[in-house]
This record gives structure tokens, C-alpha cells and sequence, in this order.
């Protein structure tokens, strides 16, 4: 019974340790690279890149919730030729 329980015991680590790499990576490390994507390539982008990008943002939403606080980038200052 011991061996048993020592078992599952492992297991239960395994999946919340799990867990928590999932989460991580879907709340933080990707919606992290989806802003560094749209941050390079937003002005540039064809109307397909465009329609995977909505996709992207649609896909990894509740991490780019999260990231917005936090990361902001705005557009760079146009320079006015007088």
C-alpha cells in the first residue's frame, strides 16, 4: 500500500508541475512573442499575415490581457519636415 501511495504521489507533482509549465506558457511566454510579432510587423504586414495575426490575438487572449498593463507599444513619433 505504501509503494502505492508513493506512486501517486508522484504523479499528482507531475501533473500540477504540468500545469503550471502550461499555463505559463499560455499566459505568459507566447502571448509575450505574439506582442514582439505585432510589435515588428503590424505596418508592414499582407492581408493574410493580418488575418493570422487577429487569429493570433484571438487564439492568446487572456495572456495579452494579462501582458497589457505591463507592455506598451505605441507608435514611434513621426518626424514633421517644416
Amino acid at each position: 500500500m505504501e509503494i502505492l501511495n508513493n506512486i501517486l504521489a508522484d504523479e499528482t507533482i507531475l501533473v500540477a508541475l504540468l500545469y503550471l509549465t502550461l499555463s505559463v506558457l499560455y499566459l505568459l511566454i507566447i502571448p509575450g512573442a505574439v506582442y514582439l510579432y505585432l510589435n515588428s510587423r503590424w505596418y508592414v504586414a499582407s492581408s493574410f499575415e493580418r488575418a493570422f495575426m487577429y487569429f493570433l490575438v484571438f487564439f492568446c487572449f487572456p495572456g495579452l490581457l494579462l501582458l497589457s498593463p505591463i507592455l506598451n507599444f505605441r507608435p514611434k513619433r513621426r518626424q514633421l519636415n517644416a
